[in-house]
C-alpha cells in the first residue's frame, strides 16, 4: 500500500456492522480537564506545538487502547472542524496555512494508526468538516449552492490525503448539509451528515430532525453514507427518536430513524447558549450516560458508531463502550 492511499474509502467496513467507538470531547477536555490553551478552539493549532501534540496524542491514545481492550472498530478524527475560511481571520491563518494544517492532521492520525496495528478490528481515518459559522450559536443562512463551493475547498484538500471518511459536524442547517454532501460526492470522499439539536430536540433552524434527514436524502439521492446526532445531550434527543416502537418493518415513520447510524453526545444537559457562557466545565454523570446509551441502542439495535462530544472524556467513553459492546 502506497503511503497515502486510502487504507477503506473505497470499502468502509463499519457499513456492515460491528461496533465503532470514537473519541470525546477533545476540546473541552484538553482545556478544562487538562490546562490546555487552544486558540480559538480550533484543535489544529495544537499539531505545532510540543505540549499541545503531547497532550493530543496522549487524549487520543487512551481511546484507541479502549477500542483494543473492548474490541471492538474505532474511526479516528483529526482536527479539522475550524480548518477552514470562516476562521481564517480569526485563527490569523492564510488560506494555505489552513490547507497545510488539514493535511498535517490527516499525516498526524494516520501514524496514531499505526500505533495500533495489532487492533483487531479496522481503524478508520475520520477528518470533520465544521459549519460555517458558530455551531453553538448560528447567525446565517447558507444557500445549498454556497455550502457546495465554500465546504468544497476543503473537501479538495482532505480528498488528496490518506482520510477515509469525512462528517459534516455540528451542522445546524438542512441547506449547509446538502451543500457539503454534493461537494463531497464529487470528491468521490464519502461522508456522514452528523446534525446537533436544541434542548427541545429541533434543529436551531427550527426544522426537525426528521426532516432535516429527509431532506438531504431527497435532495442528494441519499448521498450521505448515514446520519449522526452530537452535541446534544440525550434528553434533548426528538421524542420519536429513539422510535417509541420500531416494529422491524420500515414505515415512512422509521426510514429516517434507521438512516442513523451513530451517536456523539454531550455530557452535560446544558443548553448551547448555556455552554457557551461556561466557565466551568460539566462533565455530567458517566454512569447515568452509559445507561441513556444502552437505553437507546435497544430501541434502535442498528446504531453501531458510539462516543462522546462537550464536556465528555475518556471516562464516559469506556462506560457508554460497557453498556453497548456486546460481552
Amino acid at each position: 500500500m502506497k503511503r497515502f492511499q486510502a487504507r477503506y474509502r473505497t470499502s468502509l467496513p463499519q457499513l456492515n456492522g460491528g461496533i465503532y467507538l470514537t473519541d470525546a470531547g477533545l476540546e473541552t477536555d484538553l482545556i478544562f480537564n487538562h490546562g490546555l490553551e487552544i486558540k480559538g478552539f480550533a484543535a489544529h493549532t495544537l499539531l505545532p506545538e510540543e505540549t499541545g501534540r503531547l497532550a493530543m496524542t496522549n487524549y487520543y491514545r487512551g481511546f484507541l487502547s479502549l477500542a483494543q481492550t473492548m474490541n471492538t472498530g474505532f474511526i479516528l478524527d483529526g482536527q479539522t472542524w475550524k480548518a477552514h475560511a470562516h476562521w481564517s481571520e480569526d485563527l490569523g491563518e492564510s488560506i494555505d496555512d489552513l490547507r497545510a494544517a488539514n493535511k498535517a492532521s490527516v499525516a498526524y492520525i494516520a501514524d496514531l494508526r499505526e500505533e495500533y496495528a495489532d487492533n483487531k478490528h479496522p481503524i478508520l481515518l475520520n477528518c470533520s468538516l465544521g459549519p460555517k459559522g458558530d455551531a453553538y450559536a448560528p447567525d446565517y443562512q447558507i444557500t445549498t449552492r454556497e455550502a457546495e463551493d465554500y465546504h468544497g475547498l476543503q473537501i479538495s484538500w482532505l480528498a488528496e490525503t490518506q482520510v477515509d471518511m469525512i462528517t459534516a459536524m455540528t451542522f445546524t442547517q438542512a441547506e449547509e448539509a446538502i451543500g457539503a454532501v454534493r461537494a463531497a460526492r464529487a470528491a468521490d470522499l464519502p461522508i456522514v451528515v452528523s446534525f446537533t439539536v436544541e434542548t427541545n430536540g429541533l434543529l436551531p433552524t427550527g426544522q426537525s430532525l426528521s426532516d432535516a434527514i429527509e431532506q438531504v436524502d431527497q435532495e442528494t439521492n441519499n448521498g450521505a453514507i448515514y446520519f449522526m446526532v452530537n452535541c446534544a445531550h440525550p434528553d434533548h434527543f426528538p421524542d420519536n427518536l429513539p422510535p417509541k416502537s420500531f416494529s422491524g418493518v420500515n414505515t415512512n415513520n422509521d426510514v429516517w430513524a434507521k438512516r442513523i447510524k451513530g451517536i456523539r453526545c454531550n455530557a452535560s444537559r446544558m443548553s448551547h447558549a448555556e455552554l457557551d457562557n461556561c466557565t466551568e466545565l460539566d462533565a455530567g454523570d458517566p454512569d447515568e450516560l452509559g445507561r441513556q446509551y444502552k437505553a437507546i441502542y435497544v430501541k434502535m439495535p442498528w446504531l453501531n458508531i458510539f462516543g462522546g462530544c462537550c464536556g465528555s472524556d475518556l471516562r464516559h467513553v469506556t462506560e457508554i463502550a460497557r453498556a453497548v459492546v456486546p460481552h
